[in-house]
């Protein structure tokens, strides 16, 4: 029983309709929430910087593919290439994102996952004028953002758009990043307070500290998402 399982589960079948699924259910979440944006005038101020790098936190990234509001905005985002990664994978292409496979981590598995070959595509998608989207976090801990992404600023040259996204319905679960589900027919708020910008010639000690204001500001946006919509955020239990 657990070989059929584990057989479902890997059968490319049984994981497009999932992504589907998802997708098509995601879909329904952003189409009947009303959102409020802050700043009110969030992409007046981001679209003269694009391609720009995404950032937000694992767990509460269900909705960020509907930041792209139009076409000509081109964006690709980062999953990973374990299979559970890959109902994401045809979740986000259904909604119109691309995909780059691999590892954001920087950490010993950096090689083995994928991560040299993701981090390149990264910087070349940057250089031809395509959006990059990735989580910040350390694989497996929650709310500490990874020198990964700081990384990728300075080699690109982008800068980094730390955002969260709330809505005031939602299921949470207990697990390692507090994975928030949004549920349609309620109110939605996206946040966005500053870029980040990275120096080509960082030195170690630079990168650490924008590595914690990237931290930072990520969890101010998330703390500031939630409050709007007077609901507690994932940090708040």
């Amino acid at each position: 029983m657990k070989k059929l399982l584990r057989n479902t589960l890997r059968s490319s079948w049984f994981q497009r309709a999932v992504g589907v699924l998802a997708a098509e259910y995601l879909r329904l979440v952003w189409r009947t929430n009303k959102f409020t944006f802050d700043p009110p005038d969030v992409y007046d101020i981001v679209e003269p910087q694009i391609p720009a790098i995404f950032a937000f936190w694992h767990g509460q990234h269900f909705l960020t593919p509907f930041i792209k509001t139009k076409e000509s905005y081109r964006a690709k985002v980062l999953i990973s290439r374990h299979r559970d990664g890959e109902f994401n994978a045809i979740a986000v292409e259904r909604l119109g994102i691309g995909l780059i496979r691999g590892s954001g981590d920087h950490g010993g598995a950096f090689h083995r996952k994928g991560g040299v070959g993701a981090f390149r595509e990264m910087v070349h998608t940057l250089q031809d004028g395509c959006n990059v989207a990735l989580t910040a976090d350390v694989p497996k801990r929650s709310r500490v953002a990874g020198l990964g992404i700081i990384m990728l600023a300075r080699e690109s040259g982008r800068p980094i758009m730390p955002f969260a996204m709330a809505t005031s319905r939602f299921i949470r679960l207990k697990n390692w990043d507090r994975t928030t589900i949004n549920l349609p027919f309620g109110r939605g708020a996206l946040v966005g307070i500053k870029e980040i910008h990275v120096p080509p010639d960082a030195d170690a000690a630079t990168m650490e500290a924008l590595r914690l204001e990237l931290e930072e500001t990520l969890n101010e946006a998330t703390r500031r998402a939630y409050a709007q919509l007077g609901r507690p955020g994932p940090q708040d239990g």
